[in-house]
């Protein structure tokens, strides 16, 4: 039995030995392998046995980082607020242009043209000569109305010499009125001393009769002369009617004059305000007509309509200043101010208003009219469609 024993404890020490010696016969791979595998399964286990880290450990962990982020949101927090403070204070659209009242210019009267004194978006100024047509007819008008009026003069004073004859006539029957009466006095004084002398018979019949006679002559006289002094005067009325139509034919001759002097001034057209000449179609030699168009004229005097929407005009009152951005000249900066505010929506001036009292009726935010002036001349060449981005200060 002790034999056995003895025999198989070695067969037991080999079975241990051998795993030994197999892990000293690996190759030094293995060995590494085996050595990464222990590693991680060492880290596993350590890990498996620590708490997971959650959000809130965050800032004890890295304090810095989070008082820099925390820093960072307030900023941002702040600017937003400042940002909203100072944005509430303005209203501002893209739906504005450059206004302007541009002129039509036409032709008042028909003529031929003989020069056009501008070209294409010249600057004239308030006056000057744009274009001239042919005045041949329109001085000879002038000339005949002149004429009328000369001939009107001459006819009032023709008449006023004969009024003043007649005058002359009037004296002169009046003194023959005054004679016959004195004679007539004469008359009837010899008339009754020679009645008297007859009754006591120191006179004759035939000179009683003679001095009767000689009475009734001179009434005759008398009633001639007074008759001589009524037609006289009379003649006078007459004449001083003729005055009256004579005077009529000199102020019609003279409105004849000043509508010949008036159509005469229309054959040359003038700038009517300080602008720039554009879109002429008159050329020299064209023959116009009355109401033609020969050009547009846009004058300097220039301002925004901005369409503002109608929930943006609560706290819009004129003289509110206002930043102008024109995209025509991005690099500039034009002020101005809110010169007025149309009462009433575009679309209700339109050429066809909307109406909204039947069909299905959509509510739309109505645009509003907002004319916007700048507070000097802008010194740059500006015209009526360009576009503008007003900002208006509210607050």
């Amino acid at each position: 039995m002790d034999a056995k024993t003895q025999t198989e404890e070695p067969e037991t020490g080999d079975t241990h030995a051998a795993p030994r010696r197999a892990t000293s016969d690996a190759s030094p791979k293995h060995r590494k392998d085996a050595g990464q595998a222990d590693g991680q399964e060492h880290k596993q286990d350590k890990q498996a046995g620590e708490p997971k880290p959650s959000l809130l450990s965050f800032p004890r962990r890295h304090p810095y980082i989070s008082i820099a982020i925390l820093l960072a949101v307030l900023l941002i927090a702040v600017g937003l607020v400042l940002w909203w403070l100072d944005a509430r204070q303005y209203e501002s659209t893209d739906d504005a242009f450059i206004d302007a009242r541009t002129v039509t210019i036409g032709a008042e009267i028909s003529g031929r043209i003989t020069d056009v004194a501008v070209t294409d978006n010249q600057s004239v100024k308030a006056g000057d000569v744009l274009l001239r047509i042919d005045d041949s007819d329109y001085q000879a008008s002038l000339a005949e109305a002149d004429a009328g009026v000369a001939s009107a003069q001459a006819e009032i004073v023709d008449v006023g010499a004969q009024i003043e004859a007649q005058n002359a006539k009037i004296d002169a029957a009046q003194k023959q009125l005054a004679q016959a009466q004195a004679a007539l006095e004469f008359a009837k004084a010899e008339d009754k001393r020679n009645r008297e002398l007859l009754a006591k018979g120191t006179s004759t019949q035939q000179q009683a009769e003679q001095a009767a006679s000689t009475l009734r002559q001179d009434q005759a006289a008398l009633d001639s002369a007074g008759a001589n002094v009524a037609a006289a005067k009379s003649q006078v009325t007459v004449l001083q009617a003729q005055t009256k139509s004579a005077e009529a034919k000199l102020n019609q001759a003279k409105a004849s004059q000043e509508q010949a002097r008036t159509m005469l001034s229309r054959t040359i057209i003038t700038a009517p305000v300080t602008g720039r000449a554009t879109s002429i179609t008159a050329a020299k030699g064209t023959y116009a007509q009355p109401g033609q168009v020969l050009m547009m004229f846009v004058p300097d005097e220039v301002w925004v309509k901005a369409n503002f929407k109608e929930t943006q005009l609560d706290l819009m009152r004129p003289g509110q200043p206002v930043d102008i951005d024109i995209d025509a000249y991005p690099e500039k900066n034009f002020h101005g101010r809110v010169d007025s505010i149309q009462a009433g929506s575009g679309t209700a001036f339109s050429l066809l208003p909307a109406e909204n009292a039947t069909g299905n009726f959509v509510k739309v935010v109505q645009r509003v009219p907002v004319k916007i002036v700048f507070d000097r001349p802008p010194g740059v060449q500006l015209g009526p469609g360009l576009s503008v981005v007003p900002t208006v200060k509210v607050r």
